[in-house]
């Protein structure tokens, strides 16, 4: 991992529990973390921060994950920034629910950090495969 340039992960999660476990984490990896509690501010942040990538819980107060994701990729500044949906919902019309509403990736809670850091890697590097299948070696 390349460490001169450390990217920075956007964690818009309304859990605390959930939001240190993350977060640290995260740090561990080498990614630089800033945080937002509800949907309105990640937006906000989303602009201000300019993150390399965008965790978004999907059951977030004051705006949901799919509505602040709208606002994120409606906006030229913010459009192009990754966003992967966190939900506890692994209901078959989740991924699409959160697809539609403009997330590049889907992970269901409990997060599984092995599969979710590949998800970032993928998103972070562009090698990213579709099908959601295994990513080949890079």
């Amino acid at each position: 991992m390349v460490r001169e340039h450390m990217q920075k992960i956007l964690l818009i999660e309304d859990n605390e529990m959930n939001r240190d476990m993350l977060s640290r984490r995260l740090t561990r990896k080498g990614f630089e973390i800033a945080i937002a509690e509800d949907g309105e501010r990640g937006v906000e942040m989303a602009k201000s921060e300019s993150p390399s990538l965008i965790l978004m819980d999907i059951s977030l107060p004051v705006m949901d994950g799919y509505e602040a994701t709208r606002q994120i990729k409606a906006d030229p500044t913010t459009r192009s920034i990754p966003v992967i949906a966190l939900t506890a919902h692994a209901m078959s019309g989740d991924r699409e629910k959160c697809l539609q509403a403009g997330c590049d990736e889907y992970e269901t809670k409990p997060v599984d950090l092995p599969r979710l850091l590949e998800k970032i890697r993928g998103l972070l590097t562009g090698d990213r495969d579709d099908s959601l299948e295994e990513p080949a070696d890079t």
